[in-house]
């Protein structure tokens, strides 16, 4: 009993330790938004800022079209994860019913994709989206970002669909009901939860990418959210901090309210699998 509740106690702690050192930078980072360039110059920081100013966000806003990159940003992650959903639940649905070698193959291949760096492809990506002439736009960044959610959607969905009892498939096919009436009217709407999780997901890695909108996107009007962040470092690397930190920080609003609602549905969808008829 001592060893179970030293071992529960070791977990706490570690799980302590890692949570405060995910919350530093993000703690950091809001203090920062809101310290007055006195603050930000002095040699002994601290922790919160001693006279809070909005005058970094309103900095922030005056050198850079901060609206106009999260409205660029917005309409490639919600694309993406609209797009890569709707992809991946019906390949999902083929991938976890039917285990043949093309299935094994295309799960091998989720699995190897996960591995490439981007910079193997980014060559690959730019000669096919210069033939289709799609390089600086936000259509061809949806493409890339599509191709790049996919295989850790197929992963998160097919674990979702081999959760569903074959039994309901095998009762709506006694009642006529054909493969795509099933998929749509009683497998769908089992997985809505791992569906909203899953294009969560795919919604934040878009939200935050930042290599392969830097590289596609060259004009100023058509660049997303991270990439507008970088301008506000100098010639030399030299960082307008104040405004920077404030910019940030807004920036990465979205992803936190978009994780909380990912933990809601995960642990709906959880709780839900968990109750037997």
């Amino acid at each position: 009993m001592r060893t179970s509740r030293r071992a529960r106690a070791g977990q706490y702690a570690a799980l302590l330790a890692y949570l405060v050192f995910l919350a530093f930078p993000f703690l950091w980072l809001v203090s920062t938004a809101f310290k007055p360039p006195r603050e930000l110059a002095s040699l002994h920081p601290t922790w919160l800022p001693r006279d809070p100013t909005l005058d970094n966000f309103r900095q922030a806003f005056d050198e850079q079209p901060l609206l106009r990159a999260a409205a660029n940003s917005l309409v490639a992650a919600v694309g993406a994860a609209l797009i890569a959903v709707l992809i991946a639940t019906p390949m999902a649905y083929v991938m976890a019913r039917h285990r043949t070698r093309l299935a094994k193959a295309a799960t091998g291949w989720v699995v190897v994709s996960q591995a490439f760096p981007f910079v193997l492809v980014i060559i690959p990506l730019f000669l096919v989206l210069k033939n289709l002439r799609l390089i600086d736009s936000v259509g061809g960044l949806v493409m890339v970002y599509v191709v790049w959610a996919l295989p850790f959607a197929l992963w998160m969905l097919v674990g979702y669909v081999r959760a569903v009892p074959a039994e309901l498939e095998e009762a709506a096919a006694v009642d006529g009901a054909g493969r795509l009436r099933t998929l749509v009217s009683i497998i769908a709407p089992l997985l809505a939860p791992g569906i909203v999780a899953t294009g969560l997901f795919a919604f934040i890695s878009a939200w935050n990418e930042f290599f392969f909108a830097l590289v596609l996107l060259k004009t100023p009007e058509k660049q997303t959210l991270p990439v507008v962040l970088t301008h506000f470092l100098g010639a030399e690397g030299v960082a307008d901090l104040g405004p920077l930190a404030a910019a940030a920080f807004l920036a990465t609003l979205p992803s936190l309210v978009v994780f909380a609602l990912i933990q809601k549905r995960i642990t709906g969808g959880m709780l839900a699998g968990a109750v037997k008829s």
